[in-house]
């Protein structure tokens, strides 16, 4: 090896030991601002939801692994910078999807303006001295579609077309670039670091992708695929598949990390396998401590993998037989109450007392003994003073086999922390006051760092906007390479 190819290896060496040292967090925002208050705010989370699932059910479907459209697919969404020199793009946070993805330079009917008051951007490959497209015959594409393209040819690009469940598609191809990323450096201290990463450019777009309702740049994929950010990391040995999220159900704000979690420590169930989301198998339910009888067919082996923890979704989706026995449990302890629809869909009440003095905590039991306890104060949505809406929802999702799913979504997974653990197949959860501080072990120094989310206002949008902090921590490792 000649003198400069042994400095330049250094100097890469040297780069790598600089990049890997640390963690990363950077701060994400609530797309809706919380739960919020009135029937206004609860129509918003049920519209969200029932766009999302049509994509969830048919995304199945697609080898991309269930890309969400920005406009609906997720709750959450940050701020990450791209490029040499770096461009910033507001991308959503989302774990039932799978690949990074940002608007691209003259996309056909991509959006122009967001009602989410944020700069939109597109990405230029041409204005970043890092960007590469990749080739059709490169290991990342042959990744995404699953094995080699029959039709591939020297020096085509690695294309990729999205159709959704409602119709709408998305069309591009994938680029190789950095993302730079806020490195935490100590207990809430913070260095840029920079990263290569594959994602895709988004070319065209039809249908109401083109919308600028909630609209925001692209996503960021959290799901299991290894196209996922966290995945091409873990590939590269610089982090483990390992990931959090502790969601403030009061405030809106929480945690969104990468990395082993040392403090609290979290009970876990298995993940049920080869499934496209984050399915458990759900053993038995009960409302104020008494046990719901189901009939034996309804948590079969079958229908327990219909059970998913999706924290893109704001309600919880329960099978029929299941909503009935729930709600005829939960009002017993009320018999006086008489309940009425609130925008023809929603069940209400008025009540002037404590909702969790007057009514039950429903728990889910998974396998592995792990409890999934949500209260009064989750599961009711006050839409009016005194007046409660349920968050429940009957069926309608239902599989592609005909099946009810069981769904539980945010209303569920708030105010506990949720760990996803993919190297050892396994999810788990504690309840958890997301205000506070958690502690996480960096992998490379064997450092225990403190890490916390803090309320923020945004300065800039010209309404008023909840703006929800959410932290995400990358533990880096070196990969020593002879």
């Amino acid at each position: 090896m000649d003198s400069r190819r042994r400095l330049m290896l250094f100097l890469l060496l040297i780069e790598l030991i600089i990049l890997v040292k640390g963690n990363v967090v950077f701060k994400v925002q609530h797309k809706f601002g919380g739960r919020g208050k009135g029937v206004e705010a609860l129509r918003t989370l049920k519209d969200h939801d029932s766009g999302r699932h049509g994509r969830m059910l048919a995304a199945i479907d697609f080898q991309l692994g269930g890309n969400g459209k920005p406009t609906d697919a997720a709750l959450y969404y940050t701020k990450i910078a791209i490029g040499s020199p770096p461009s910033d793009y507001h991308v959503q946070v989302d774990t039932g999807s799978d690949i990074l993805w940002v608007n691209c330079k003259d996309c056909d009917r991509c959006p122009k303006k967001s009602s989410l008051h944020i700069p939109l951007n597109q990405y230029d490959i041409t204005a970043s001295s890092t960007g590469k497209k990749i080739t059709c015959n490169q290991e990342f594409c042959n990744t995404v579609f699953t094995g080699p393209n029959s039709d591939c040819k020297v020096g085509m690009a690695c294309e990729y077309a999205v159709t959704y469940g409602d119709g709408s598609k998305t069309e591009g191809y994938f680029v190789n670039d950095y993302i730079r990323l806020d490195q935490v450096s100590g207990n809430l201290q913070t260095a840029t670091m920079n990263g290569s990463i594959s994602f895709g450019c988004s070319a065209k777009q039809s249908e109401d992708l083109d919308s600028s309702s909630q609209a925001v740049d692209g996503i960021i994929g959290f799901g299991q695929s290894n196209t996922s950010v966290l995945s091409q990391l873990a590939l590269s040995k610089k982090v483990k598949k390992v990931f959090l999220h502790c969601l403030d159900g009061r405030i809106g704000g929480g945690i969104f990390a990468i990395g082993e979690l040392e403090q609290p420590k979290v009970n876990s169930t298995p993940l049920v396998e080869n499934e496209a989301h984050y399915n458990v198998l759900m053993k038995a339910v009960d409302v104020g401590g008494e046990s719901l009888d189901l009939p034996t067919d309804l948590f079969g082996f079958d229908a327990n993998r219909d059970t998913i923890i999706d924290s893109g979704t704001t309600l919880a989706y329960l099978p029929s037989r299941l909503y009935n026995q729930v709600i005829e449990k939960m009002m017993a302890k009320q018999p006086d109450l008489k309940t009425h629809l609130v925008e023809d869909q929603f069940k209400c009440f008025w009540y002037n007392g404590n909702v969790d003095d007057g009514f039950p905590v429903v728990t889910f039991h998974f396998q592995g003994k792990l409890l999934l306890p949500v209260y009064p104060h989750d599961y009711l949505f006050e839409v009016h003073d005194n007046e409660y809406c349920i968050s429940w929802q009957s069926g309608k999702m239902q599989s592609k086999d005909g099946k009810e799913l069981t769904l539980l979504g945010d209303i569920v997974l708030s105010n506990k922390i949720v760990l996803y653990d993919l190297e050892n197949q396994t999810i788990g959860w504690t309840e958890y006051n997301c205000s506070s501080n958690i502690k996480v072990k960096d992998e490379a120094s064997g450092n225990v760092y403190s890490v916390s989310a803090h309320d923020i206002t945004s300065a800039s949008s010209p309404v008023k906007v909840n703006v929800i902090p959410i932290v995400l921590l990358i533990s880096i490792l070196l990969n020593l390479i002879e």
